[in-house]
């Protein structure tokens, strides 16, 4: 079919040119498409772009073009920057969701063992609050010494006291602490 042809079947009866230039072209555009589509897209998707062909040509082409050539190269053209662009929504597509799964499968699989982790923060949180029942000083001193790895020295220095009274007061918090626990259950 030819350009001056569609064009006067379009002036004469639009649907009429629809159906002649569906018929003519259908196998032609749907090889095109098959062979750019068929590696990643379904058969669905396929056929949605084939029709994506002939929407685009109902709708663009000029039926007051002065073109008399034949329209295989212009419906092929469509026809192949459609496939194109199919395909690489396509392959976005599918690597997007694949990236997707595989963070999912990452958090779900992600070597954790969830129980004792939360055993620990409970474990954890008991050994604070003792901590806390201790008083102050013993209290400063145990979360300096233990949890801030500080010197003798250094808590000396934060609480005004001197270095050897820092490391007595250690010793019996820590055997007040230990009995603490254990008495919840917990041992050191």
């Amino acid at each position: 079919m030819t350009g001056k042809e569609y064009c006067r079947l379009c002036k004469q009866s639009p649907d009429t040119a629809y159906r002649a230039l569906f018929d003519e072209y259908l196998s032609y555009v749907y090889t095109i498409v098959y062979n750019k589509l068929r590696s990643c897209a379904s058969a669905q998707d396929i056929e949605e772009c084939v029709s994506d062909v002939f929407a685009e040509m109902y709708m663009k082409y000029d039926i007051d073009s002065e073109f008399s050539g034949e329209l295989h190269a212009y419906i092929g053209t469509i026809a192949k920057r459609k496939a194109i662009n199919r395909y690489h929504h396509t392959i976005s597509e599918s690597r997007h969701i694949e990236a997707i799964e595989e963070s999912e499968w990452a958090a779900i699989n992600s070597g954790q063992n969830v129980t004792a982790d939360s055993e620990r923060s409970e474990i954890r949180n008991i050994m604070l609050d003792k901590i806390n029942e201790l008083g102050e000083p013993d209290t400063t001193i145990i979360i300096q010494k233990f949890y801030y790895d500080r010197s003798s020295i250094e808590i000396a220095d934060m609480l005004s006291m001197n270095a050897p009274a820092v490391r007595m007061r250690c010793k019996r918090a820590m055997a007040r602490l230990r009995s603490l626990l254990e008495a919840v259950g917990i041992t050191l």
